[in-house]
């Protein structure tokens, strides 16, 4: 098992000293939540909490994702790195593409780029980009970072997308892994059959074991059983020696520990509280 220190939706004078502490700590990476803004008016509700609402992130700071990972990245060494997720469908893909090319060449590919599409209709209106066909999008995007990648020169024409050939550099000396976010029937297919790994929201052991051999199923059916594949989930359950061996068991090769639930509204703690925190988890569970 290994474990990633969530850090966002906080002070922006908390970002480095927490990476770093996390680091030292012995975590094995860092995950960044993502979001643009908050829309002042709004109709669509949130897939992961229990009411759907979304006004635990009115007055929420985020820092945009990709800019929060090349700082942390900068003031660290080792430690990994994790969108959690990034919603790519509301963004231009070449614009993204190189910048994650960017870190990657900075970091010494020590990025793992969790993606989505948004659940909140709200972003795409921000974004001017159509809510309409969004999955279709989402795939083609998909395609168009694998494909910048390689450093050849690389063009596409899809159904949304109409890109001439180009080609970018510097370009990573390894893939980027991509990481799917979402718990629906499509999220689990686009995983299992495009995908690096998946990432979860948040479940139960019952539904996180179920939505693993869903994937584990599709896997097989779409031949791509064989790749390396990463399974990131929230840290609920990660609180004792028992609930890690269980994620474990089921097939999660990462859990993400955090120690304030958002969803409620719980207040931002103080960086030295927040560092000694993450500091006493390490021990108790990671370095014991």
């Amino acid at each position: 098992m290994r474990f990633s220190y969530q850090i966002g939706m906080c002070d922006p004078d908390h970002y480095l000293p927490l990476a770093r502490a996390a680091e030292q700590a012995g975590y094995h990476g860092i995950t960044i939540p993502d979001s643009i803004c908050y829309p002042q008016q709004a109709s669509s509700k949130y897939p992961y909490n229990k009411d759907g609402s979304r006004e635990f992130l009115e007055s929420v700071p985020f820092v945009e994702s990709l800019i929060a990972v090349a700082a942390m990245a900068a003031v660290t060494d080792t430690i990994r790195f994790a969108t959690f997720v990034y919603k790519l469908a509301v963004r231009q893909a070449p614009v993204v593409a190189k910048q994650v090319q960017g870190i990657q060449v900075l970091s010494g590919n020590r990025f793992d780029f969790g993606i989505g599409i948004s659940p909140w209709e709200e972003d795409f209106a921000v974004c001017g980009v159509p809510w309409d066909k969004r999955g279709k999008r989402f795939d083609e995007q998909i395609a168009i970072l694998r494909g910048l990648e390689t450093g050849d020169y690389f063009g596409f024409e899809g159904e949304l997308h109409s890109m001439p050939a180009n080609k970018m550099n510097p370009v990573p000396s390894a893939p980027t892994p991509l990481l799917i976010g979402g718990h629906t029937e499509l999220a689990l297919k686009r995983a299992a059959r495009v995908g690096d790994g998946w990432m979860c929201a948040g479940a139960s052991i019952e539904e996180l074991e179920a939505y693993i051999g869903r994937i584990n199923q599709l896997r097989q059916e779409y031949g791509t059983a064989g790749k390396p594949f990463k399974v990131y989930t929230t840290g609920q359950d990660a609180f004792t020696p028992e609930g890690i061996a269980k994620l474990e068991s089921i097939g999660v090769s990462e859990v993400i520990i955090g120690f304030r639930n958002v969803y409620e509204m719980e207040e931002d703690k103080p960086l030295d509280e927040k560092i000694a925190m993450l500091n006493w988890y390490a021990g108790e569970f990671i370095n014991g």
